[in-house]
């Protein structure tokens, strides 16, 4: 079987990135998808998120047997973004994916990609803001906006592929902003598996998923986001964090510009 390299190496670079930052998955590999592979905007996000939802799942199984998803906050999430997940994939559905459509999937791409890079430059901001916003954000109301923030990750990753990552990570803490750091971690990509795999689903439905390149992808990823974690300890935070922001932005201004 002949691979092509170049679709390894860039599992592997943005495997790496997840690695050392936790997040940037779907927001790297989409716009890369598109640009240096040349795939059609709706092929590039249903083969992305079969390949976040697959790297993520032995993430999932990690922090599941550490004890680190809470899983009340999962079943919340989840009961809003899995009905609009099926509804945005059901819309899809019935206006098909054409040329008079392609734009809405640019503009899904670009405002994904510039909410994530401010998600990722002002991380250390959140749990200040959701310990402000307890006032509001009161024991009664959690279970409904969980859900209501459930939903919004629905529909985002269903058009985009992006968000059930770092937006995902800062919706809970927004919320729950006293919850350990490792349960918050761990309960974000417990919920960010089965909601982008169904999003996937939907999408191979509609015959937007490249299987062939995402096997390469996965081969030079999965390696990779070992190592990334492994270099985590050795390099800056806040380098790699305002790397990462920069690559986001450049990605969502060319994406904004095809639109």
């Amino acid at each position: 079987m002949i691979f092509d390299w170049t679709a390894v190496a860039a599992g592997a670079g943005v495997g790496s990135i997840v690695g050392l930052t936790g997040v940037g998955g779907g927001s790297l590999m989409t716009p890369l998808l598109i640009s240096v592979f040349g795939l059609e905007k709706a092929v590039a996000i249903g083969t992305d998120l079969w390949f976040a939802g697959l790297t993520k799942v032995s993430g999932s199984v990690a922090h599941h047997r550490e004890g680190h998803v809470d899983y009340h906050i999962v079943k919340k999430l989840l009961m809003g973004s899995i009905p609009a997940t099926i509804a945005t994939l059901a819309y899809m559905h019935m206006v098909g994916l054409s040329k008079s459509n392609d734009s809405l999937l640019s503009y899904a791409l670009g405002i994904a990609l510039v909410l994530t890079a401010v998600t990722v430059a002002f991380r250390p901001v959140w749990f200040r803001v959701g310990i402000w916003l307890e006032r509001w954000i009161t024991r009664e109301r959690r279970p409904t906006l969980t859900v209501l923030c459930g939903a919004m990750l629905g529909v985002m990753v269903s058009l985009s592929s992006i968000g059930a990552g770092a937006l995902g990570a800062t919706m809970i803490l927004l919320m729950y902003p006293r919850l350990d750091m490792k349960r918050l971690v761990g309960t974000d990509i417990a919920h960010a598996v089965p909601l982008t795999i169904v999003a996937g689903i939907g999408h191979a439905s509609l015959g937007n998923v490249d299987t062939t390149l995402l096997f390469e992808l996965l081969l030079g990823s999965i390696p990779a986001i070992w190592v990334g974690a492994k270099l985590t300890k050795h390099l800056p935070e806040t380098i790699t964090r305002f790397a990462l922001c920069a690559c986001l932005l450049l990605a969502a201004r060319k994406v904004l510009l095809s639109a």
